[in-house]
């Protein structure tokens, strides 16, 4: 089972509202705006700002 693609569709960045693009491993939501990443676990997003990874340091799937 894969996230929906409709849901990540209507989802937005919760820290500059920007679009968010799901990662080709879908284990992440990247806002190419802030430059962070949030994570995605048991097919959820983690839309919390604390919880987000800067997209340099983000090592995928935990």
């Amino acid at each position: 089972m894969t996230l929906d693609k409709e849901l990540v569709a209507i989802l937005a960045c919760p820290v500059c509202k920007g679009d968010l693009e799901l990662l080709p491993a879908e284990d992440g939501l990247k806002c190419e705006a802030c430059g962070l990443v949030y994570p995605v676990r048991d097919e959820i997003p983690i839309m919390l700002a604390d919880q987000a990874v800067k997209l340099e340091e983000w090592k995928g799937s935990r």
